[in-house]
């Protein structure tokens, strides 16, 4: 019942939580915080910067983990080092992120101290600490996400081999890493493109686990704690850039479609 009366009193104006009234500051401020009445505008983009940092390191990391060991599993069918690399796989998938963010932890910064543990530098300031504390987290994302991405390539790449096309260029003697790398490859990539598209978009403000794991003052991690003490402009705003991403994610992906696939002509 509390939730009711606190909508109504935002349609009238008034917080009836506290029994003030809301205030509001102009655009693109997105409104005021009811917790630290800082602009939500302010709030949100000094947040945004480690949620991106996070986000993009480990887009790098996952593709070129999940396309490579999806195309040699594709390419070496049948094979032991293809078991192997389908076992590995579903482990993968099914391990949530915070089991290895903190296998990682212990292993990496606690046992071996091969790498310091994770505190959010800005990349302005420092940029080789701030590759050098982001690696953990980059990887436990990453490995994550990895997984998914070498079982659709994989499934996306024997499908491609299988079309007559590559027999043609087989027939003619192309070389076999020509046809996997310049040809099978290309055709099965429209797949991994959307599953990227998706991923990147709902990761700024998704990455909860990793972000609150591993200490980084991201989007998500925000958003969670305004959702527990209920300060709505924060949601909503935060709501509103992260569903950005998502559509300017998804525009990248139709036109990344075309370049990847010649048969794709953009409308």
């Amino acid at each position: 019942m509390r939730y009711w009366h606190f909508l109504a009193g935002l349609v009238a104006g008034q917080d009836y939580s506290t029994g003030t009234s809301v205030q509001h500051c102009p655009a693109p401020c997105l409104g005021l915080s009811y917790q630290s009445d800082q602009q939500v505008t302010k709030l949100i983009l000094a947040k945004l910067p480690v949620s991106l940092s996070l986000v993009f390191g480990a887009m790098v990391m996952w593709l070129i983990l999940g396309v490579g060991t999806g195309v040699l599993s594709a390419w070496r069918r049948g094979r032991l080092s293809e078991r192997v690399l389908t076992g590995i796989t579903l482990v993968g998938v099914a391990t949530p992120v915070f089991v290895i963010g903190l296998v990682l932890m212990i292993v990496v910064c606690g046992e071996l101290e091969l790498l310091p543990f994770p505190q959010y530098v800005n990349f302005t300031d420092d940029p080789e600490q701030w590759a050098w504390n982001l690696l953990l987290p980059w990887l436990s994302l990453a490995l994550i996400e990895a997984a998914a991405f070498a079982r659709l390539t994989r499934a996306s790449m024997l499908e491609t081999l299988a079309e007559d096309h590559i027999r043609t260029f087989r027939a003619y003697g192309v070389g076999e890493r020509s046809v996997i790398g310049r040809h099978a490859l290309r055709g099965a990539f429209a797949p991994v493109i959307a599953l990227n598209a998706n991923n990147v978009g709902s990761a700024v403000g998704g990455a909860v686990l990793t972000e609150t794991l591993f200490g980084l003052p991201g989007i998500g991690r925000e958003l969670v704690h305004a959702v527990d003490v209920v300060d709505l402009p924060v949601v909503v705003g935060m709501v509103l850039v992260i569903g950005f991403f998502v559509v300017i994610a998804n525009a990248l992906a139709d036109v990344l479609y075309a370049v990847a696939d010649r048969r794709v002509v953009l409308a």
